[in-house]
């Protein structure tokens, strides 16, 4: 049974303005350790593919907290949960400490589906509830 769904169409060229208006601390702010070391991995190649990797990261993790009705409120944060792939590239939602716990305790689960292109990147999320 679908619990919530939540997308969110995120404009690459915010996430570069407030990349030069914060620095890399926006970065941090919003990737947990595991998307923090793949960011640093594509900036050190192409700022382009490393701005449109954090938008797709800031959508997911926007339509995650629609998709659960929260927002971006306790137990949902912007490190509560990371955009893992599957060995073929397929992305899942990780989700960690309180925010993992609530979601086991509703016995839900998200699913992902990401994509990018040039100056939009965008972020689908169904949450299904499994007993």
């Amino acid at each position: 049974m679908i619990a919530g769904i939540g997308t969110d169409l995120c404009d690459v060229r915010r996430i570069d303005a407030a990349l030069r208006r914060h620095g890399l601390r926006f970065a941090q702010r919003i990737l947990g350790p595991q998307e923090w070391a793949e960011f640093e991995r594509r900036l050190a190649t192409s700022s382009a593919r490393a701005h449109r990797y954090l938008a797709t990261r800031f959508a997911a993790k926007e339509a995650l907290a629609k998709a659960i009705g929260l927002g971006m409120r306790h137990p949902m944060g912007w490190q509560a949960c990371e955009v893992v792939s599957d060995p073929l590239g397929r992305p899942a939602l990780q989700c960690h400490g309180a925010l993992a716990a609530w979601l086991a305790q509703r016995q839900w689960q998200a699913h992902l589906s990401l994509t990018d292109e040039a100056h939009h990147a965008l972020a689908f999320v169904v949450v299904e509830h499994q007993p």
